[in-house]
């Protein structure tokens, strides 16, 4: 794999699959033995019928690989948009599954309109509103919830709250209750993953994990006869257990149709006059485009050869792929940050790596639909909660107190909010509590929506942007506009000399520009620091000027 930016780019297009096709291929085809469970295991997460994951992550990989803005970046669904999408489902089918199902079908034709509106009005930047300890606190939130309401399938166990407080509340229960068989294969699987997680061997990390994961459950579901009902005894003997005898059978089992044909299913628009429609619209919205912009963003700096993607673009050619996916029975897909990065490091130089993980996706469900069905919902939960507890792990919560108790406490406030209400809500509340923190270090009202800067050359190669006032996360929406089109392999100089407060979101942001402009051939410093205070040890902490 190569190891700088001076390496020489692969072409983009036709001449790039003539040029790069053995290593796409391979590519393709080893990330699509890491989509085809989580997949599945998203889709039924989310409410959705199993094959709906499936569908998506195909129009993601042969569809959207042709229209979209980046390089090495694989779109698919996304436990990120789990949440959202349950909502969705159980407001709007009101107790009935398949109803919900067909009504979320449409909010996602809709809000995929919308989308595709955001990218071709060049409105991706908007997803810098959003402070990042809030984002962190989303995505910590989402991990939080999906670990909650999988571990009881991992356990073999149906909940019967109907919350998410209730659900959390109920685990202890399910794990008196749980199905010995049906545990055995959730929790071997989810060892699997942890200790996959610490090897170093780089031929046994060329293995996916979740594969391994899915052989093993299908393995066991073997020998455990899940295809068919019926009961068994689990030490008897034993007198401190409540009770022996338990059930298994194919209710334990992926349930999909026997023809690929049959998983198809069109949108009901009969709730689109409704307040409930117009949330799960807004919601699938906003979350999933600031999920596909930061994906997007974040593969980017992973990719060997440090392309920039057209955000806008691939916003747009996502926005396009989520209509067909709604369209015909789909999730709603994203940049995919996990399978992604597994596609880089198995060598992916192009586009087309996407294209043949979705190609090999469509030609696995067509002729194999009987193998999919014999994987156990227990090995698929296995995979989920790992990925919960990786959104929502100790590191993340450790990372941002390192921040700043300023951040940690957003971060922590932004969790509880998604917990206690909802997605939308919590976001706002955490969006509100990072604004109240910065009036109270003197941000003016009148600037908090409007950054004062400016722009002058001082040679032909030499650039000062020099900022005034407060640079917080809500007004700093046209400096990111005019970075995103600038000159390349100039000197540019960030002057924040008279910059009275600057918040992480902010400093995160010009590092990360610096960063990223240093490696592309130029060279960008920042100054105008020295007479200003951090709120804490760490070097993108937020910080204020200091009276003079």
């Amino acid at each position: 794999m190569p190891t700088s930016s001076s390496s020489i780019v692969p072409k983009s297009g036709l001449p790039g699959l003539i040029e790069n096709w053995r290593s796409d291929l391979l590519s393709g085809f080893l990330v699509f033995l890491i989509a085809l469970p989580l997949c599945l295991g998203i889709a039924m997460a989310s409410g959705f019928p199993p094959m709906s994951g499936i569908i998506s992550a195909i129009i993601g990989g042969v569809l959207v690989s042709r229209l979209s803005g980046s390089y090495v970046t694989i779109n698919g669904p996304a436990a990120g948009l789990i949440v959202v999408i349950v909502d969705a489902v159980q407001s709007l089918g009101q107790g009935d599954a398949m109803a919900g199902y067909r009504y979320t079908l449409a909010a996602i034709v809709i809000a995929s309109v919308l989308q595709v509106l955001l990218g071709v009005f060049k409105a991706g930047k908007l997803s810098a509103f959003f402070p990042s300890s809030v984002v962190h606190g989303m995505l910590a939130a989402i991990g939080i919830i999906i670990m909650a309401k999988q571990i009881h399938t991992l356990l073999g166990v149906k909940p019967e709250a109907k919350s998410l407080l209730g659900t959390i509340a109920e685990i202890p229960h399910s794990l008196m209750e749980m199905n010995p068989e049906v545990s055995l294969i959730g929790l071997l699987g989810l060892l699997l993953l942890v200790l996959w997680s610490v090897i170093k061997h780089p031929t046994l990390k060329m293995i996916p994990a979740p594969l391994l994961v899915v052989l093993l459950g299908l393995a066991l579901g073997q020998y455990f006869d899940l295809d068919h009902i019926h009961q068994y005894l689990f030490l008897p003997d034993a007198e401190i257990l409540p009770h022996h005898e338990f059930s298994v059978g194919p209710s334990f089992l992926v349930a999909v149709p026997e023809h690929f044909l049959a998983g198809f299913y069109l949108p009901d628009f009969g709730k689109i006059a409704t307040g409930e429609f117009w949330l799960a619209v807004l919601t699938i919205w906003l979350v999933g485009s600031l999920e596909s912009l930061l994906s997007a963003s974040a593969v980017d700096k992973l990719d060997p050869y440090k392309r920039s993607s057209n955000l806008n673009r691939d916003l747009t050619a996502v926005g396009i792929g989520n209509i067909v996916a709604g369209m015909i029975g789909g999730l709603p897909m994203i940049a995919e940050i996990v399978r992604s990065s597994a596609n880089i490091n198995n060598g992916a130089k192009t586009g087309w790596a996407n294209f043949f993980h979705g190609l090999f996706l469509l030609i696995f469900v067509a002729l194999f639909p009987k193998l999919i069905h014999e994987i156990p919902l227990s090995a698929l939960a296995a995979l989920l909660v790992f990925t919960g507890f990786r959104l929502a792990s100790p590191k993340e919560f450790a990372k941002t107190l390192a921040v700043g108790l300023d951040n940690f406490a957003v971060f922590v406030i932004t969790i509880l909010g998604v917990l206690a209400t909802d997605l939308l809500v919590g976001v706002a509340i955490g969006i509100a509590v990072e604004l109240a923190i910065h009036v109270s270090r003197g941000l003016k009202l009148r600037n908090a929506f409007s950054m004062a800067f400016n722009v002058f050359q001082a040679d032909a190669d030499t650039y000062h942007i020099e900022v005034s006032g407060a640079a917080v996360f809500s007004n700093f929406i046209t400096l990111k506009s005019l970075l995103a089109d600038f000159p390349e392999r100039k000197i540019v100089f960030f002057d924040l000399t008279e910059a009275n407060l600057i918040d992480h979101t902010v400093m995160e942001f010009i590092h990360h520009f610096a960063e990223d402009y240093n490696q592309a051939g130029g060279r960008c410093e920042l100054v105008g620091l020295d007479d200003h205070e951090s709120y804490s040890d760490h070097h993108l902490s937020a910080r204020r000027k200091i009276a003079l």
